[in-house]
């Protein structure tokens, strides 16, 4: 049991790794992406720009930004690769921690869901290349939302889940340490 646990945070070690490292390069972009003397948001052309207002940003920013952008778009794969597996991982640390099997049927479930929610982020960096390359955005843009939506469902929900159990282990073990 305790093998399979550290087999498992050796792995997510890794993905956090990835996490870092992809987080880190694309925030060091964010301040190259701007439009109109202002910063555009990512979190806003992936949850909150209408599709009018990604067409106008995509159809006036300078070629230097676009390459940046679409840069960014390309690291999201490498953030994608350390985020998802990184939360299974949790899922699967969490699983070994829990002794309720209905508790770890769902921490497997949301393991095995990440995959889902890593292919809605692929969908998602897809779309808005194809509209970074081409500012035409069709009937997709609801399908695009939610996938969208989907994957943040799927990955907050796996987190902090499986957080939660983790969190809650290392304070059992320390309740029943601190009682001899």
């Amino acid at each position: 049991m305790k093998n399979d646990f550290s087999r498992w945070q050796r792995l997510f070690l890794f993905c956090l790794g990835l996490f870092i490292a992809g987080a880190f390069t694309m925030k060091w972009m964010e301040s190259d992406l701007l439009y109109d003397n202002e910063n555009i948001s990512i979190f806003g052309l992936e949850l909150f720009y209408p599709k009018e207002k990604i067409v106008e940003i995509f159809s006036g920013i300078s070629d230097k930004v676009k390459t940046i952008l679409g840069y960014h778009l390309s690291f999201d794969f490498i953030f994608m690769a350390g985020c998802y597996p990184g939360i299974a991982c949790l899922c699967m640390m969490a699983r070994i921690k829990t002794s309720r099997k209905s508790i770890k049927s769902i921490l497997f479930t949301l393991a095995f869901l990440q995959i889902l929610g890593w292919t809605f982020d692929v969908v998602e960096n897809c779309y808005l290349l194809k509209w970074l390359k081409t500012p035409v955005i069709g009937d997709e843009f609801g399908f695009y939302h939610v996938v969208v939506y989907s994957k943040w469902i799927i990955a907050l929900t796996g987190a902090l889940f499986a957080i939660s159990i983790l969190v809650g282990s290392v304070l059992k073990r320390k309740n029943l340490k601190s009682a001899f």
